[in-house]
């Protein structure tokens, strides 16, 4: 569908996904469809509401995707798809406890407000009732 994977790459992906999987409870209908909207996801950086109409209801990607991942078959698919992999140990994953955030980017606005206020104030006319 969207990406550019060939047929015997999506078998190998479809297997690890279905080892990885829990033995009990429902299994989905299309797994090649659920991944394909994981992958979409991430690529595009959109909220689940945004996902196409193509990879069905929304709502349904993200309970699936919610399930699989607080059972851990999300982290052991991966585990065992980077088991498969020759260049494994090239890629390195970063998240947000690493990088470090500039100091401006704390979002609140400097300077104090009580010497605004206070010019304000100061620049009024009485007001009485």
């Amino acid at each position: 569908m969207l990406t550019r994977m060939t047929e015997p790459d999506w078998e190998v992906v479809l297997e690890v996904f279905r080892a990885a999987r829990s033995r009990w409870g429902d299994k989905g209908r299309d797994d090649r469809r659920f991944l394909e909207a994981l992958h979409y996801f991430t690529v595009h950086n959109i909220t689940w509401r945004a996902l196409p109409a193509e990879f069905g209801c929304w709502n349904s990607v993200w309970k699936r995707f919610w399930r699989l991942s607080r059972s851990g078959v999300c982290e052991a698919f991966f585990q065992a798809l980077a088991g498969l992999s020759r260049t494994s140990h090239l890629v390195q994953m970063f998240d947000s406890t690493v990088v470090r955030a500039h100091v401006s980017a704390a979002g609140a606005k400097g300077g104090s407000t009580a010497r605004r206020l206070a010019a304000l104030a100061a620049g009024s006319r009485p007001r009485s009732t």
